[in-house]
């Protein structure tokens, strides 16, 4: 019979070799639960599942998609900051919860630079400016003459408070001195409904979602917000080129775990991301969802986020918007 000395020193022991960390090289030994904080079916989600369906042939795992949607994206991103840092947890960050959030939310459940570790950007996708054609603007700078000629007559749609297409109709007004009303609707289908029937004026959106409109004649499109011109819609001029470089804004994003992550995962995980996004064919199937895979450094993707709270939190303020 082992002695209680004995006895005590293998717990001891055992205890340790539990608490060790998982190192690159066995990484990973289970399946990862990749936490995607919006509701199934958007490009966030899309987005998240082509990629887990890779990692899990890389990783040699699955890479399970765990969609916990409320709360404008905090439900799932609080999910994770709580969750062990063992490499074992991922979370699909996005333009709304880690770049506006920190910002709209008061009491935010947590802080997406103290609580997290950058692992990745994914992709970026342009918004788009578009009017109803009853609207008589054909380019940017029309459509700003007629805003001001007319202050708070136009209205431009959104899916919702806090949403990339409300902020970057934010930073519109900002930038171009606009009196411009916004009319807040529970998702992308009823925004859509009204400013195809005319009752709302003007929107802002990601390529893939209003391109069918626009080759439809039914959407005008005026100008997309990123810094060269969109493959999709060749003609479109950009918002630069329109006149206000001011108005750069993107739906992305990308992926990080829990604060307090091993170095050598985070860089594992980096690593067999940027690989996947880098061929033909992921770049291909993210193009079809209107986006463009951008796969980064931690470093980088650290700072990104940096900087797009700092910009976001400007337009925040400027409109003084909040959330609780």
């Amino acid at each position: 019979m082992a002695s209680p000395l004995f006895k005590t020193l293998f717990a001891l022991l055992s205890g340790l070799a539990l608490a060790a960390p998982v190192s690159a090289q066995t990484y990973p030994q289970k399946p990862i639960r990749f936490i995607i904080p919006l509701a199934p079916g958007g490009s966030v989600d899309i987005a998240a599942r082509l990629l887990a369906q890779e990692l899990s042939v890389a990783l040699g795992q699955p890479v399970t998609a765990d969609n916990r949607a409320g709360g404008g994206g905090n439900i799932g991103a609080e999910m994770a900051a709580r969750a062990a840092p063992d490499g074992y947890t991922m979370v699909m960050g996005s333009s709304s919860n880690f770049g506006v959030n920190p910002s709209l939310y008061r009491n935010l459940p947590f802080d997406p630079i103290k609580d997290f570790e950058a692992v990745s950007l994914v992709s970026l996708a342009p918004n788009t400016l578009v009017v109803h054609p009853g609207i008589p603007a054909r380019t940017v700078k029309e459509l700003v003459a007629l805003a001001k000629a007319r202050p708070g007559s136009l209205n431009f749609a959104s899916s919702g408070t806090g949403g990339s297409p409300h902020l970057a109709g934010e930073l519109f007004k900002l930038v171009t001195e606009t009196d411009v009303t916004h009319i807040a609707y529970k998702g992308t289908g009823q925004a859509m409904n009204d400013l195809l029937s005319g009752q709302v004026q003007m929107s802002f959106g990601t390529v893939l979602a209003l391109l069918p409109q626009i080759k439809a004649g039914k959407l005008r499109a005026l100008a997309v917000t990123v810094r060269k011109r969109v493959s999709a819609l060749p003609d479109v001029p950009t918002m630069a080129e329109s006149g206000y470089p001011g108005i750069e804004t993107t739906a992305w994003n990308g992926v990080l775990v829990p604060a307090k992550t091993s170095g050598a995962i985070i860089n594992r995980l980096s690593s067999d991301i940027a690989r996947i996004l880098s061929t033909p064919e992921m770049r291909q199937r993210f193009e079809a969802q209107g986006a463009e895979a951008t796969p980064s450094s931690p470093a980088e993707f650290g700072q990104f986020i940096r900087d797009e709270i700092e910009k976001w939190g400007k337009v925040v303020k400027a409109a003084g918007l909040t959330a609780n």
